[in-house]
Formats: C-alpha cells, structure tokens, sequence
C-alpha cells in the first residue's frame, strides 16, 4: 500500500512540472501567433513577429540577454572551480561554502538592491574613495555601474549569485561516497605522475564533476538570459534585456500589447536556446585545450595564479558582504546620511516603524505561502525519492524524469508563465491562492529535489535491512527509520525551498495578478518608490527570512535529539523501577 502510494506521489511531482510549463507554452505561443479572443484576435498570422522585429531595439535587447546570460553563467563557472582548485582537500573548503550561503540564499531582488547600497556613484566604495583623496571617485564618475548600456553590471550580479549555487552542486557530488572514492584516486594518480595539485585538479577531477553538474548548471544559465529582476533593477531601461520588457509589455494597459509580448516570450525560448549552443560551443573549445593540454603531458599549470584568484574571489565576497551588511543596516537607522560621509548624521528606527507597518501583510503572505509550498514539495520529494528505493524505475524512465525535473528551469520563467496565467484565467479564475501557489511549486520542488537526492541516495540502506528482517513494513522504515536519520537534510532541504518561495517575484506578480503582496514584490516596487532607507528595511527583512529558516534547520535537529534522549531515558528510569516493584 505505501509503495503504491509513494509511486502515485511520482507521477504527481512528474505532471506538477511537466503540465504548467507546457500548458503555459502553448498559452503564449498563440497569442504570439495572432490568436486571442480576448481583444478581438481570433485568426492566426506572423504579424505579431513581423511588428516585434521591426522594433529599433529589439537586437540590442537579445544582444543584453545573451551577453549577460551567457557571460555571467561562464564566469561564475570559472570562478567556482577555480575556488575548488585551491581550497579542494583542505579544511577551508567548507570554511569557504559557509562564507558562500548568504549570497545563496539571499534573494535576487535582494541582492541586487544591496549591491547599489556598495557599488553605486554613492555607495560605500565610492565614499571610501572620496575619503581616501580623489576629487571625483572612478566607480562615481563612471557608466560601469549601475544602469550601463553594455549589461556589465547586471553581468556582475547575476555571477556572484551564481557562483555559490554552482559550488553547492559541485560539493554535493564530490560529497557522494563512490565519486569521492573515484576522484581521491584521480589524485593520487596524479601526484605519483609529479602532477602538482591544481594540474591534477583540472585534469583529472574537473571534467568529472562538470559532467556531473552540467545540467544544473544548464539551468543556471537559461534562468540567466531570462531573469527579470536583477536587470530590471541594475540594467539599463533604454533599452533593456529582453525578458524585462517581456514583463513591461504583458503588464501595460492596452491589451494588444500582450500579442507583442507574447511574441517577445517565444523569441525569449530562442534566445536562450542560442545560449546554450554558444556553451556547447565553448564547451567543446575547452575540452579541445583540454586534450592539448593533456597530450602535452605539462605538469605544473599557473598553480601560483589560480591560488591568486581563489583567494581573491573568497577576498571579494568578505569584501562585498561586509560593506553589504553595514550599508543597508547604517541606511535603515539613519536620519540623514549625506555624502561622502561614512556614518549618518544621527539615528532613528523611524524607518522601521514605517515598514514593519506597511509590510505586516505581505510578511502574513510570504511566510504562509512559503510554509505551505516548502512543507508540501518537502513531503512530494521524500515519497518520490521513496518510490526510486522501494521500485527503481528503468533507464529511460529515469532519464525522462530527470529532464522533466528539470523542465521548469529549462524553458525561460517569461516564456511560459505568462502563457499559464492565460490558462488560469480560463480554469479556477478566482483561485488566486491557489494559481500562486502552483507557480511557486514549479520553481521550489526541482531545488529541494536537488539538494534532497544526494542525501537520500547515500543513506545507508543496511538500516533498512535490519529493520525489515524484525518485520518492520516499508511504512515503519520510512517514518523511523529513514526520516529520523536524515533529519538534518530534510530540514536543509525545507529550509532552501523557503527561500526560494520567498524570492520568487515575477511568479508571484503574475499568478496573483498583483493581489498578493509578499516581501519580495515590495522590496522590488520600494526601488523606484521609495526612499533609500525604507528601501534598507526592506533588504534586511527580506534576507532575514531565509536566515530564519535555515537557522531554523541547523539547531532544530539538536533539540528534538535532546529532547528524544530525555524521553528515553525517563522511559528507561520507569521500567527500572516497574522490574523493581
């Protein structure tokens, strides 16, 4: 009965996020096409395409979302395993991942508005260099950041956010027993062939684990070329990316811009299909120097270098969080803060009055919607990764579920989100909750997917074993044996789909229709409505939370086994003196 119901939990996660992504491709591919009733559109033709690259901007708005997209995904790339080429088998990897979990979990939006608080032409840096002796600072005199007409600084974001999660794939496949044992092999093979350990790193374990991470990171760069709220408020509006006038066109007031729009969200799909060919084609080149290099049989690479820029990128983040922190904490108590000065002229919590006040809803809405949608992926999750124990499926089943699971971060979020809130308006129309709560399950299930499976797939199945030769049912196993003994990643893995669900801001925007206010939404419209300090508030409470969760998952664990330790110890006192009697 419970393998039964633990396959039926598959195939629910499996249409989860296979039927909104493609009932949400097929909403926008018609209208693209000429086709909605709504305004009178109800013949199809190419028209809608023929006006969309008629645009004057329309290249430069692809050019941005490629160059972003692409550039971003390959630098943060290089700089994750550059870092794991000079902290691998040392003691500061982990140091260094836990110095990478801010910028992880803090969300897009968030980060993004951080980064002016440091990196505008009146951040931090730019008072540090007034105050260090220059007249007119170069970051406060230049173009570079933010809002540039080239994307570099909508690049630089979306890197630092991505390196983390790239190095938090990469760990938790060099975590699993069998590939660990595999690649201490690799180097030890490499050490007695007088292979220093940074040539044996990229030699021997990189290729390794990049086939291991490839999708993810596949996904990584797809979420790139359309991401909507770190270039909406970083990048340039004249012109913009193109998912960001995606979301300008679907949200204005005349109706027959949607058409546009739509067309615009099936270029998006081509845009980020180009992308990946250009990683492939950058792949290959680097598998290609790869074997030169290989046939060369050169033992030493710029271990020197690589160190340099390691301990530079670990540099940059203390650097980068540190001015971040005391920022946004310094502009959400000032009363006035005048540049070039360091410190504020004076102190209030004003500020925080303000916003605890205005955001007291949309906090209501962002905590029940993320409880409600992490617990449920969370309980999805552990029956799927159930099923694969109690009934393994075949190779090509298993193959067709990987890509499925990794549909939603495939295809571009502008591209079929817009065409699911067409669906929704023709199905449950009024179930606004409901609407919101499937676009954030599409985006939360294949991250606690992720960061669930390695642990699942490593739990040492004896246990199971044992359990089941005393006549334990599979059910009995499961809730305790197995749940209790992964306690830990079963909280981690909660606590990331928290955050996730709390980042969310273009699903939210558009499954709601607007009526749902959550944290993020309002952190993004205090942007360029609001004053910088409230703006300050706004970051702080917005990445609290997801540092509430996982804080939440750290010591939690401790507790209950405290707490389980007394119980049987008091079990045991009383039998004690039961036999006593």
């Amino acid at each position: 009965m419970f393998a039964q119901f633990t396959r039926i939990m598959r195939w629910c996660l499996l249409l989860l996020l296979c039927i909104p992504v493609l009932a949400g491709l097929v909403g926008v591919i018609f209208p693209a096409l000429g086709y909605f009733p709504a305004i009178g559109a109800n013949s199809f033709s190419l028209d809608v395409f023929r006006t969309l690259f008629a645009l004057d901007d329309i290249w430069h708005m692809v050019w941005l979302s490629l160059f972003t997209g692409v550039g971003s995904t390959l630098l943060a790339m290089a700089g994750a395993f550059l870092l794991l080429a000079t902290f691998y088998q040392s003691s500061w990897l982990e140091k260094v991942q836990g110095l990478l979990s801010p910028f992880l979990v803090f969300p897009h939006a968030a980060a993004a508005i951080a980064l002016l608080f440091v990196l505008s032409p009146s951040g931090i840096f730019a008072r540090l260099m007034v105050l260090g002796g220059d007249d007119v600072p170069p970051v406060a005199g230049s173009s570079f950041f933010p809002y540039d007409e080239f994307g570099f600084s909508v690049l630089l974001a979306l890197s630092l956010k991505e390196l983390p999660f790239i190095i938090l794939m990469a760990l938790s496949v060099m975590s699993q027993p069998l590939i660990k044992k595999k690649l201490l092999g690799y180097v030890n093979v490499g050490s007695s062939l007088g292979y220093s350990p940074t040539a044996s790193f990229f030699k021997l374990v990189a290729p390794s684990i990049f086939t291991q991470i490839k999708l993810p990171i596949l996904a990584v760069l797809v979420f790139a070329t359309s991401n909507v709220e770190i270039p909406l408020i970083l990048g340039s509006n004249n012109p913009s990316t193109l998912a960001v006038a995606i979301m300008h066109w679907f949200n204005h007031i005349d109706l027959s811009m949607r058409l546009l729009a739509s067309g615009a969200a099936v270029l998006q799909v081509a845009v980020s299909g180009v992308a990946l060919l250009l990683f492939f084609a950058v792949e290959h080149f680097l598998m290609y120097l790869g074997k030169q290099s290989l046939i060369k049989g050169r033992r030493h690479g710029a271990d020197a270098l690589v160190r340099g820029i390691g301990y530079g990128i670990v540099s940059l983040y203390v650097i980068l969080i540190s001015t971040v922190i005391y920022a946004v904490v310094m502009y959400s108590i000032a009363k006035h803060w005048s540049f070039p000065a360091l410190l504020p002229e004076g102190v209030t919590f004003l500020h925080w009055g303000t916003a605890l006040e205005a955001l007291a809803t949309p906090l209501v809405n962002s905590l029940l919607l993320g409880m409600l949608v992490s617990t449920s992926a969370m309980l999805l999750v552990l029956f799927t990764l159930e099923s694969e124990q109690l009934k393994p499926a075949a190779r090509h089943t298993n193959s067709a579920f990987s890509i499925s699971l990794f549909l939603p971060l495939l295809v571009p979020g502008v591209a079929f989100l817009y065409g699911l809130v067409w669906f929704q308006q023709l199905v449950l129309q009024n179930a606004v909750w409901f609407h919101t709560y499937i676009a954030h399950m599409v985006y939360v299930v294949p991250y606690v997917f992720l960061s669930m499976a390695v642990a699942y797939r490593k739990f040492d199945n004896r246990y199971a074993m044992v359990a089941q030769s005393l006549g334990k049912t599979p059910w009995q196993v499961f809730y305790r044996i197995k749940l209790p003994l992964m306690l830990n990643a079963i909280l981690v893995a909660w606590a990331l789909g928290l955050a996730i669900s709390f980042s969310q801001y273009l699903p939210t925007l558009l499954a709601s229709g607007g009526t749902i206010a959550t944290i993020t939404t309002e952190a993004v419209a205090s942007v360029s409505g609001s004053s910088t300090r409230l703006t300050a508030v706004y970051v702080i409470i917005q990445g609290a939370m997801p540092l509430i969760g996982f804080v939440i998952a750290w010591y939690l664990p401790g507790v209950l086994m405290k707490n389980r330790g007394a119980s049987i110890k008091e079990k045991n006192k009383r039998r004690a003196v039961l036999h006593g009697t």
